[in-house]
């Protein structure tokens, strides 16, 4: 009877890279964000940009940003539109996030 191979295990990869190969960082009021792009998915999720205050649709793609010191709560997360956050010095965010 043949031998059987032990299973492989994966190696082991930086966070960075396992949570997406676009994360950055980026500087903003007074603070390092991390910022993530993220593409489109059909999850029928809708989130509010606090650049502009309008839905961001889970379906277009956008941009995730936290605080870049440690993790980041789930309640720290935003999500906004890509223009808006390039925007983001010219047009400051409004509302939930301020």
């Amino acid at each position: 009877m043949p031998r059987r191979k032990p299973p492989r295990r994966p190696p082991t990869r930086p966070l960075t890279e396992v949570l997406g190969g676009g994360t950055s960082s980026a500087s903003y009021a007074g603070q390092v964000w991390t910022v993530r792009t993220v593409r489109g998915n059909a999850t029928g999720k809708s989130y509010t940009c606090p650049g502009c205050q309008q839905q961001v649709s889970a379906a277009q793609a956008h941009v995730v940003v936290w605080p870049a010191e440690g993790l980041g709560d789930v309640t720290d997360r935003r999500h906004w539109h890509t223009p808006c956050w390039q925007a983001r010095d010219r047009r400051p965010p409004r509302g939930s996030w301020r």
